[in-house]
């Protein structure tokens, strides 16, 4: 599957480089819903929540009652989860709060996984330097995506595994460690960041694993009509 960005900040549709600098602003996020409109699924991330300064929260529940959307960004509440459901998200993306300092929060992600259903949730593995950054990528842990993939499985239906280093840089993403990752897990893993070319996402497709893009759709590097069929036909 292919899963086109819809990045939200200040109630902007954005493109971030590794998660800090601004690199552009697109146009409004029902715009933008319906140019991906052709796609199975869109992934949409509040990075204000990310961040913990803000949300997007009117324009979430705007977006997912419109389209088939997985939703994440300050997901830290069972609450949460659970009203991102009820306004029609598809799936739910936990990153920060799946973790805590001695490692995989367990009590937080049963409660979610039995509020929700875990095959709808996803956990974010976004990784800098080998390490799970949390907190908006502010902050890293001690703990590699390899480590904790294991761990994870009960509790849900797949992982969004980010390569920061490249994330937004369109020079290209570590597909070796997607295929780690893929030997690791049976789960759904959907790859982000860095992903510049259709070489790149016909290998991730082809090592069965979800490919989601932002900025290399954004600045017209991939042809959104070339990414569309081959959605539909993996």
């Amino acid at each position: 599957m292919i899963l086109p960005c819809i990045d939200l900040m200040d109630g902007k549709v954005v493109q971030l480089v590794q998660g800090r600098e601004k690199a552009l602003e697109a146009e409004a996020p029902e715009v933008m819903l319906q140019r991906f409109a052709a796609f199975r699924e869109i992934q949409v991330i509040d990075l204000d929540a990310a961040m913990g300064r803000g949300s997007n929260e009117e324009i979430v529940a705007r977006l997912a009652s419109q389209a088939a959307i997985r939703v994440g960004g300050g997901v830290r509440s069972v609450e949460r989860a659970r009203r991102l459901v009820e306004q029609g998200a598809r799936k739910v993306i936990v990153g920060t709060a799946a973790f805590h300092r001695a490692g995989v929060n367990h009590e937080f992600l049963e409660l979610v996984a039995r509020a929700i259903g875990k095959e709808r949730l996803i956990v974010a593995l976004d990784s800098r330097e080998g390490r799970i950054v949390v907190k908006g990528w502010q902050e890293s842990t001690d703990l590699s995506a390899e480590q904790v993939l294991s761990l994870l499985e009960p509790y849900c239906g797949g992982f969004l595994c980010t390569y920061v280093d490249k994330e937004g840089m369109l020079a290209g993403t570590d597909l070796e460690w997607f295929r780690r990752l893929r030997k690791a897990t049976s789960l759904e893993i959907t790859a982000a960041g860095g992903i510049a070319t259709m070489n790149e996402v016909r290998e991730l497709v082809a090592m069965g694993i979800n490919v989601a893009l932002g900025m290399a759709i954004y600045t017209g590097r991939l042809s959104l009509e070339e990414l569309a069929a081959l959605d539909r036909a993996s």
